[in-house]
């Protein structure tokens, strides 16, 4: 039988803009993933707040979509992502880590459906919220 999680695990890791931003696969299986993204300053949109880019959050946010995507045990292999919206609620606190979890609540044919969050240590304010659809890879 197929490693799901491990085949995700082994293609997110070896991501290079996930690597160059620092990501860390957390949690991942049954269409759910969690990814950390380590505070970095020099990732910060603007110097003098220290404050992530969003560009970097919605990095994180997609590469954990995918994540959740290929991890569903409907899935038959890789993804892309087709439209992600993202909604950024408030800038992130300079200093703190993004932790993000998507999960894939359906699936079809050819399109995967997911929904994620970001967070830093705040658990009640996220910092950003996205949905999207995905590719599902044809066998």
């Amino acid at each position: 039988m197929v490693d799901k999680a491990a085949i995700a695990r082994q293609f997110i890791e070896a991501i290079p803009h996930a690597n160059a931003l620092g990501m860390k696969l957390t949690t991942i299986g049954n269409g759910e993933a969690g990814i950390t993204m380590p505070y970095n300053k020099d990732l910060a949109g603007d110097p003098r707040t220290g404050v992530i880019h969003g560009g970097a959050v919605s990095a994180v946010l997609d590469t954990c979509c995918g994540a959740a995507v290929m991890s569903h045990p409907s899935a038959p292999g890789g993804t892309a992502t087709i439209d992600l919206r993202i909604d950024y609620m408030r800038a992130a606190t300079p200093g703190q880590s993004i932790t993000t979890h998507a999960t894939c609540y359906h699936m079809t044919r050819n399109v995967a459906f997911v929904r994620a969050t970001a967070m830093d240590e705040d658990k009640d304010r996220p910092v950003a919220t996205a949905s999207g659809s995905f590719t599902v890879e044809s066998l």
